[in-house]
């Protein structure tokens, strides 16, 4: 088992930089987007907003442009400075006269930062000019045009308060950078979890992976000690032979008989492996044809009666007529290796009884012994290849119940152990039934 750690740490740290990749590029999607999609609504924004002051501006400052356009002395009182009400309302307009003095209200001419130098002289040099600005620390908008009239250029700058503007662009900036950071982090956590769900199947087969390797080392070790013990009778007794070569047969029997015992075993164990061998590659091909189970046990049962009375066993067959669809040579093949089991975990004097019943959709046989039982911790491991337990009489290949389950499988069926209450183990087969 110390073989399987590291592979099985390099599965789990592969699942988990897995893991980390998929949740990296979700996540990296996922930032993509919401800064996209947020750099896009902000200078929507920020651009609407804007155009719009722009606009207001320019409207007040065509007003005055006009007025300004018309021939006559400009009165001082001609512009009244800040707007109030209407959509001019938030602006302050300035008229700069060529020698760069105000017109209008005298205070006008105190407040740092009036008019805009560079928009004046932006405006003066043939262009309308549309700038972002702080005056006194309030952040405005400055719109500056040009007007010539007959003693010089005059410039009408108009300016617009920005604090609601600003304000507003900046809780839209925070409610997108907390929004997405949230928005990020369920995303991640999602991420995580759909993450982790699609990676159950490689998981899965991962765990499969290694369960059928585990399952691989232990069938060829386990093959390997079967064959080993065989081969080293055959072995021995060959030697002994070599070394009485010169004997009659009959003062060397005990050598050909133990040859001729481990010849029959390795070769019920090679015809058992190629049986498995050929079920795992699918070549093995079921005949379905409609049967009685009750005639199939009755049949497998009959060349047990001898092996039964040999060890003073009592084989007893109940059967009732149960109709399934299957192959007639491997149903029998089934029973024989069930009852078989049951003849020798059975002491002198106990009964094996092999009964077929019909049980609504199934056709149902069982196998019941007086023996020792199986081990609570032995059943789950009853039908496993090579598996056998402590206790189990020697002779066997380990393979018997497992060919059997693989048989009961390829029929549709179902097959499990037990232990029965008053003793013994009791095996069911469950077939479904043919109509």
């Amino acid at each position: 088992m110390a073989t399987d750690a590291p592979r099985d740490g390099g599965d789990a740290a592969l699942l988990r930089r897995t893991r980390l990749r998929l949740l990296a590029w979700s996540g990296g999607l996922t930032l993509l987007i919401l800064v996209l999609l947020g750099a896009a609504l902000y200078t929507a924004v920020s651009g609407s907003l804007a155009a719009r002051g722009t606009d207001l501006l320019a409207a007040r400052a065509d007003g005055l442009a006009q007025l300004l356009e018309r021939p006559g002395q400009i009165p001082d009182h001609f512009v009244l400075g800040p707007g109030f009400g209407g959509e001019s309302s938030g602006t302050l307009a300035l008229i700069v006269r060529p020698d760069d003095t105000l017109v209008g209200p005298a205070e006008l001419q105190t407040i740092t930062g009036l008019p805009d130098p560079a928009g004046v002289a932006a405006a003066r040099a043939g262009s309308t000019d549309v700038r972002q600005v702080e005056v006194s620390s309030i952040a405005v908008r400055v719109y500056s045009v040009a007007v010539t009239r007959a003693d010089g250029a005059y410039v009408v700058q108009v300016l617009g308060e920005r604090s609601s503007e600003v304000q507003l662009l900046s809780t839209l900036l925070s409610v997108l950078a907390f929004g997405g950071l949230a928005a990020l982090l369920l995303a991640l956590a999602a991420g995580y979890v759909y993450a982790g769900r699609a990676l159950i199947p490689v998981r899965a087969s991962m765990d499969r992976r290694d369960a059928a390797l585990r399952r691989q080392r232990e069938f060829t070790a386990n093959a390997s000690h079967e064959l080993r013990a065989p081969l080293t009778i055959i072995r021995a007794s060959v030697a002994d032979l070599r070394r009485n070569r010169k004997q009659p047969v009959e003062k060397v029997g005990e050598a050909l008989g133990d040859i001729d015992v481990e010849v029959s075993h390795l070769t019920a164990l090679v015809e058992d492996l190629l049986l498995l061998a050929r079920t795992d590659s699918g070549a093995l091909a079921l005949e379905r044809a409609p049967l009685d189970l009750a005639d199939v046990a009755v049949e497998a049962a009959g060349p047990l009666t001898p092996v039964a009375a040999q060890r003073g066993v009592r084989l007893e067959v109940d059967p009732r007529p149960a109709q399934v669809a299957g192959d007639p040579l491997r149903l029998r093949q089934l029973v024989t290796i069930l009852a078989d089991n049951a003849l020798a975990h059975s002491p002198a004097g106990t009964t094996v009884a092999v009964r077929v019943r019909p049980e609504g959709p199934d056709s149902v046989l069982t196998i019941d012994d007086q023996g020792p039982g199986i081990r609570d911790e032995d059943l789950p491991r009853i039908f496993e290849r090579f598996w056998r337990a402590d206790n189990a009489p020697a002779g066997g290949t380990g393979l018997g119940l497992s060919i059997a389950a693989w048989i009961v499988e390829a029929h549709g069926g179902a097959i499990s152990a037990a232990n029965r209450p008053e003793g013994g183990a009791h095996f069911e087969v469950r077939l479904p039934t043919s109509t």
